[in-house]
This record gives structure tokens, sequence and C-alpha cells, in this order.
């Protein structure tokens, strides 16, 4: 586990364009995130040629500091039980 992975609060969801799941992800992952004061960063899989690759087929993807990784579909209190136990 990385050092810094501990203080940071950041969960990255990988997307694409034009994906309706994508955004279903994004409204379950925003009122989870601002209650307990995580950030969400989207990562734009379209122009990374590794990210495409890794994950094209799969997205949305969130990953935790920790680097676990929660693949589609997912609920929101997956993600809470993720977050708490990252802490």
């Amino acid at each position: 586990m990385k050092p810094s992975a501990q203080l940071k609060r950041d969960l990255i969801i990988y997307t694409g364009p034009n994906c309706h799941l994508c955004d279903e992800a994004k409204s379950i992952l925003a009122p989870v995130l601002a209650k307990r004061g995580w950030h969400l960063i989207v990562a734009d899989i379209h122009d990374d040629v590794a990210l495409k690759e890794k994950y094209g087929l799969l997205i949305p993807v969130v990953l935790l500091p920790d680097g676990r990784e929660k693949g589609w579909p997912f609920t929101a209190a997956q993600i809470a039980r993720m977050l708490t136990s990252s802490l």
C-alpha cells in the first residue's frame, strides 16, 4: 500500500464518452462520497491506450486509494463499505 493512500480521500471512476452506465454510477457515488468527505475524480479512458485496453469493456470501474477496484454494477451500500474499510 502506498504511504499516502491512507491520507487521500479520492475515489477514481474510470469512464468513457457517451456511457450511460457511467452517468448512473456517478449519480450513485455522489451522495455517498459527499456524506463522507470524499472526492470523485473522473478519468476518461478514451484518450489513454493503456486504460482503454484495461477497462474498455468494463467501465464504469472505481478505484480506491488502496488499489482496490469495484466494477459495475455496484450499489451505494457496497461503495460505502469499501470507503469505510479503506480508512
